[in-house]
């Protein structure tokens, strides 16, 4: 009877075990507060934007497939006000929105698709995956202890409380600037190449509380929840503070750092109802990395201009993107644009020399086939090589900083031939329509003059007459 007993409970339980496994595959459409083994989903056809899988106890963050471009598919954290995700499971990959992607969980959450050979695991042997309300993606232990966290790994998004290390960088969503710790501080870098990158921003430790210690360890940083972004070293108190608006202000929401599409940082507060800009790095907007474009100059308070002077905005000389990434090889011919009122811009970045004349510093240019250009500046005899492709320059009104910039010939003659040939096919067809014009109604009058004659026996109408030899000797006779 025991035995009964026994075998029976143990039958309900496993019912009760499979009927669980079950309906999350089932249910897989519908947010729950927590992924177990045997979890499957697979991104529904009918989802425009978002498909929640998974939500936190708030209901503020949800996990999911979002949908990118109709057709791809990206594994991601989200939360319904932002229109950027706060992470992604690998920013450099996007998987298909179709049936054959599928998202399990058996001790490692993993997403697969075979047709775009893409697969991410966790490689962790946990027993569940949940979101903390401060939408830090878990996959856990029965004993609470953490295998793996999202934190660890972040796109575009620094959250409050979230530790940011030097072995980790924020990368904006179009993949051209990040974010790095140094040694003691915070940094913002360009990709202007495949192999290299440009400072373009620097906020320094002013060790002003702490000091950093040799030997102590990395710096970190971290948002704190009194409205700062503090780099630590050793314990909870910072070696510096940049402040956000709501500094040691009594505000209640949550607080996140965002490199943006434009290479600026910017913090929002969540308020409960909207994101709020809270923080801005960079105030101007020349101070930006490329605000105008390949080519160009931003003058603060007047805007973006070409350095040429010969074409309007949003068409300055911009580099093929086939064209090689340097003037090295005997096909790398090029022209040469001078402009005066030109400087560096973040040149307290940069590196560079002094010489004892414009003539000197372009030359340095001229002899190295990796230079895109120089900037002198005459009062200094600094002079700045440019060794990557030209962007934003910054104008200014002191015309002894001059610019000498390379660009590759036939750079923008391309566009000219298009735009050339058009209107040298659109003359064509003018030119051929009038002509088609010109040929019927020359039919149509002869048509027309001809059946006059025929109905009139060789008279035509109206004041001119065509006179016969007939006609012309009766008009002799009566002379006579």
């Amino acid at each position: 009877m025991e035995s009964f007993c026994s075998n029976s409970f143990s039958s309900r339980l496993l019912l009760l075990f499979v009927f669980f496994v079950l309906s999350q595959r089932v249910n897989a459409g519908e947010p729950v507060l927590e992924l177990v083994k045997g979890f499957e989903a697979k991104p529904d056809s009918s989802v425009v934007s978002f498909q929640p899988l998974l939500t936190d106890p708030s209901g503020n963050f949800s996990l999911g497939f979002l949908r990118l471009n109709g057709s791809r598919l990206s594994l991601a954290v989200t939360h319904p006000n932002l229109t950027d995700p706060l992470w992604v499971f690998d920013p450099t990959r996007s998987a298909s929105w179709s049936h054959k992607t599928k998202l399990f969980f058996n001790g490692s959450l993993v997403i697969s698709d075979p047709s775009s050979r893409v697969e991410w695991s966790t490689h962790t042997n946990g027993d569940r995956v949940i979101i903390r309300n401060d939408s830090n993606l878990l996959v856990v232990k029965t004993t609470s202890s953490v295998e793996w966290e999202s934190f660890d790994f972040p796109g575009n998004t620094l959250v409050e409380n979230q530790n940011f290390t030097s072995a980790m960088a924020l990368v904006s969503s179009n993949g051209q600037y990040s974010m790095r710790l140094g040694s003691d501080f915070i940094g913002l870098y360009a990709k202007v190449n495949e192999d290299s990158q440009q400072f373009y921003w620097k906020h320094s430790a002013l060790q002003a509380k702490a000091k950093i210690k040799d030997g102590s360890g990395p710096i970190l940083a971290r948002i704190n929840p009194n409205g700062y972004i503090g780099m630590y070293q050793i314990g909870n108190i910072p070696v510096d503070v940049e402040a956000f608006n709501s500094f040691q202000k009594p505000v209640s929401g949550l607080l996140i750092l965002r490199l943006e599409p434009d290479g600026n940082l910017r913090g929002y507060l969540w308020d409960g109802t909207h994101w709020a800009l809270n923080y801005e790095a960079i105030r101007e907007t020349c101070d930006l990395p490329n605000p105008c474009g390949p080519y160009s100059l931003c003058t603060p308070g007047s805007g973006c201009s070409c350095i040429d002077n010969a074409t309007v905005i949003g068409e300055c000389i911009h580099a093929n993107s086939e064209s090689p990434v340097d003037f090295c090889g005997k096909t790398a011919e090029f022209k040469v644009v001078r402009r005066g009122g030109v400087e560096v811009p973040f040149k307290e970045l940069m590196d560079h020399k002094t010489t004892s004349s414009l003539g000197e510093c372009e030359e340095m240019c001229v002899e190295s086939c990796k230079c895109f250009g120089a900037v002198y500046n005459n009062g200094s005899g600094f002079c700045y090589l440019v060794d990557y492709p030209i962007r934003t320059m910054l104008g200014v009104a002191d015309a002894s900083k001059v610019g000498y910039f390379k660009v590759r010939e036939g750079v923008g003659k391309k566009k000219s031939r298009v735009g050339l040939t058009v209107g040298m096919s659109l003359l064509a067809v003018i030119a051929l329509v009038l002509m088609v014009a010109m040929v019927f109604v020359w039919f149509r009058s002869w048509s027309r003059e001809k059946r006059v004659l025929e109905e009139d026996n060789g008279l035509s109408p109206g004041p001119y007459k065509n006179l016969g030899s007939d006609s012309f000797r009766s008009v002799e006779m009566s002379r006579r």
